[in-house]
């Protein structure tokens, strides 16, 4: 190869990322253990059964929007027959592992983006056919799960996240786009709303509005160091994108959460500190296993406690708390007992209580320096024995789920949130696995 054939710029490989996007996750999840559902209008819950969080095609052309609360609905889903689930995140953390694993056999470089969303580099990987290649990851995915999947193809993250946008939307795309090419590129960006544009919130898209930008091709052709200015960096690098200018790499391991928040709202009204202190213990638990999962250590804890804000007929109070550890821990004993202290700082009597919760904060990698406590002689022995003991306490629950627990029992537990129509743990209980006649 001569000097002319290695510097032509034709020659050189054009970045490809794509975004696989899972058609409406949960209610997809349930029709594959239900599929006499398909095509009829179903609905996941979330906590409590109290809001509408997943809906399937069928009920969002029926006007429902995302959020709403079920008894604002309930002449509709009389109406329309449609069919309720309660959150069961279980089944969909599973079934989100398994589409993830088969789509990183198609890509060397994967970011999983969020429970039913994944980036993939296909940079080198799919240059001839790539619509081809994109309908081959749909019907793997599908054919290996049962969950239907769009991809949406270009040569930034920006652009893949559009792409994906128009494949859902648009029926003749078969559930894939590529907006790689510049003219094609331009013509769908003339015909989408600024508001779909990945990063673009609803006061920014309110903001550009004012300026006459309304579509994504007004946003792409702005220049970017004015848009700066006016805005910040941020929309600035979403023009640069939008114009395959790539500013975002591919993050293949997912940075550890900065902020671990734990809380849900009761069934029924708590008036009782002993309930309260249950609840706020089980929070405490499961957010000490999520941090100890991403292997970090909190300094900081935070509580707080609030009655019904929706019912003004019922006397108010909302109120939190936060104290900062002179030694950063993962031990759920340690965080039970400093949530609990700040619980009772904040617990008022006559009170009719709704929600509580624990967020822990100041998060660092466990095996970062610390300073220990200048008078803990016991120190360092003290935590590896910690360290251990919890170790040993969350391979029991994974084996055994919920086997264990450090918060307090014994008391009438109708507080935890209502999932009455909560399906079987179909994939990660033996006693729940399906099963199938053969005729």
């Amino acid at each position: 190869m001569g000097c002319r054939d290695q510097c032509d710029p034709s020659r050189v490989m054009q970045p490809l990322l794509a975004l696989v996007d899972c058609n409406n996750f949960y209610v997809s999840c349930e029709r594959v253990f239900r599929p006499d559902l398909i095509g009829k209008p179903v609905a996941v819950l979330s906590n409590n059964d109290g809001c509408m969080v997943a809906r399937s095609q069928e009920v969002k052309d029926l006007g429902i929007k995302m959020g709403v609360p079920v008894f604002q609905v309930q002449h509709l889903v009389k109406q329309h027959n449609i069919q309720l689930f309660s959150s069961n995140y279980t089944l969909y953390a599973d079934m989100s592992a398994r589409v993830m694993s088969i789509l990183e056999g198609f890509a060397p470089s994967i970011e999983i983006y969020s429970i039913d969303e994944s980036f993939l580099d296909l940079t080198g990987v799919c240059e001839k056919d790539p619509i081809d290649y994109g309908q081959k990851i749909r019907k793997a995915v599908l054919q290996r799960t049962g969950i239907p999947v769009c991809v949406g193809m270009g040569p930034t993250k920006t652009l893949a996240k559009l792409a994906n946008y128009g494949a859902k939307k648009w029926k003749h795309t078969d559930g894939m786009l590529d907006l790689s090419d510049p003219v094609r590129r331009e013509k769908f960006m003339k015909l989408v709303p600024v508001d779909e544009v990945w990063g673009i919130g609803s006061r920014t898209t309110a903001k550009l509005n004012q300026l006459g930008i309304k579509t994504v091709w007004d946003l792409a052709t702005q220049p970017s160091k004015r848009i700066q200015a006016q805005f910040n960096v941020m929309v600035a690098r979403t023009i640069l994108e939008l114009n395959g200018i790539g500013c975002m790499s591919l993050e293949e391991i997912s940075p550890d959460k900065q902020q671990i928040v734990c809380s849900r709202s009761f069934s029924r009204k708590l008036t009782d500190f002993r309930e309260l202190s249950e609840a706020l213990s089980e929070y405490c638990t499961r957010a000490a296993e999520k941090l100890r999962h991403q292997r970090s250590v909190t300094g900081c804890i935070s509580v707080f406690i609030r009655t019904n804000l929706f019912n003004p007929s019922e006397p108010q109070y909302q109120r939190s708390a936060s104290i900062k550890l002179s030694a950063a821990t993962q031990d759920t004993r340690t965080i039970i007992t400093t949530a609990n202290r700040l619980l009772k700082e904040l617990f008022k009597p006559n009170y009719k209580y709704h929600k509580c919760g624990v967020q822990l904060s100041h998060i660092q990698p466990a095996l970062s320096f610390a300073q220990n406590d200048l008078f803990d002689v016991a120190g360092n022995s003290l935590l590896e024995k910690s360290d251990q003991l919890m170790q040993t306490f969350d391979k029991i629950n994974r084996r055994f789920p919920k086997s264990l627990s450090m918060a307090a029992s014994g008391f009438d537990k109708t507080w935890i949130a209502k999932a009455e129509r909560k399906t079987k743990h179909y994939t990660t209980d033996w006693n729940e696995l399906v099963d199938v006649m053969c005729v």
